[in-house]
């Protein structure tokens, strides 16, 4: 069964510790994702910010990040490619090869320079995670805390996102606060997502998706993709398989079975987890199988409705 994951940290990790994506010790390599058959992986240029003097060197951060990414796409092309578009991915499925999509964790990166998000696209990024743990240019982090929570995107956000929606890169809601992912749904003219978020209902982080944002995101034809880091799914640290079925149960049950996908964090987490490694996900579809779903909603689940966003999105 074929398999898309909407967000890792593992070219990242690769490139801080000088190894190839073909085969490696860490979470993925592309050994094991073709036995699996994972189709098509989004792979994360993870920038953290406060690591960087400035923002002009986390933008040379991140642009190195990306030669990296470059030179594992042609390195290993017989096994990859790099796409760009809905057709991209249709070409490399036909060919036999994992499709690589290239995001960016941190829309800070481009201070308050539209046009480095312009450079990002030229580069080939086609999602953009315009938050993580910190303030940026663009807007606020989730919290939980009521005097951050409800930050709204910032002016120059609103432009971020609406430039966004224009050239057809994927907003990227995970890590962003409420009062952002409320204005990003407003300025929403094509499906965004949530790359790898779980349900705060289940697991009150805030970090995870209220009840009514999943509402809101499978209204604009979303998904947010499943995360497997344990401190996400639930109190105690197991982020047994047990918890991430739960997740996914009472987002069916709040959104419906088509905001659902996969995001896993390879690469970005620590600790226990009923998902390891890449070679665990044959296990949750093993578990999805026991606890009911048909086949078709399993299908959904692990590539199509992630499919369906990157064909509106991307085409």
């Amino acid at each position: 069964m074929p398999i898309v994951d909407l967000h890792c940290d593992t070219i990242t990790e690769l490139e801080k510790q000088g190894k190839n994506l073909r085969s490696n010790d860490i979470n993925l390599d592309l050994t094991r994702m073709q036995k699996i058959d994972i189709m098509l992986q989004d792979f994360a240029i993870f920038v953290r910010m406060t690591e960087h003097k400035t923002v002009d060197d986390a933008w040379e951060y991140t642009l190195r990040i990306c030669d990296f990414f470059n030179t594992q796409m042609e390195l290993n092309k017989d096994m990859i490619s790099h796409v760009l578009s809905y057709a991209d991915i249709e070409k490399t499925r036909a060919n036999k090869k994992i499709s690589a999509l290239l995001s960016v964790e941190e829309g800070g990166v481009c201070g308050e320079k539209i046009e480095r998000l312009e450079e990002l696209y030229k580069r080939g990024v086609r999602l953009m995670t315009i938050s993580w743990n910190f303030e940026n240019s663009l807007c606020y982090p989730h919290s939980l805390t009521e005097d951050t929570t409800d930050k709204k995107l910032k002016p120059f956000g609103r432009e971020v996102v609406e430039r966004m929606n224009k050239m057809g890169m994927i907003v990227d809601v995970s890590h962003l606060s409420d009062g952002g992912f409320w204005d990003v749904a407003k300025l929403a003219k094509k499906p965004f997502v949530a790359s790898h978020s779980d349900a705060r209902a289940i697991e009150g982080h805030s970090r995870n998706l209220t009840d009514p944002m999943i509402k809101r995101l499978a209204e604009a034809g979303g998904v947010t993709g499943i995360n497997f880091f344990s401190k996400f799914l639930g109190h105690d640290g197991t982020g047994s398989m047990e918890q991430i079925l739960q997740h996914i149960a009472h987002i069916k049950n709040v959104g419906g079975i088509d905001v659902i996908a996969l995001g896993s964090d390879f690469d970005g987490f620590g600790g226990a987890s009923g998902v390891r490694t890449c070679e665990d996900f044959p296990k949750l579809i093993s578990a999805l199988e026991r606890a009911g779903y048909s086949n078709e909603e399993i299908d959904k689940i692990t590539h199509k409705n992630a499919l369906r966003v990157l064909h509106d999105v991307l085409t």
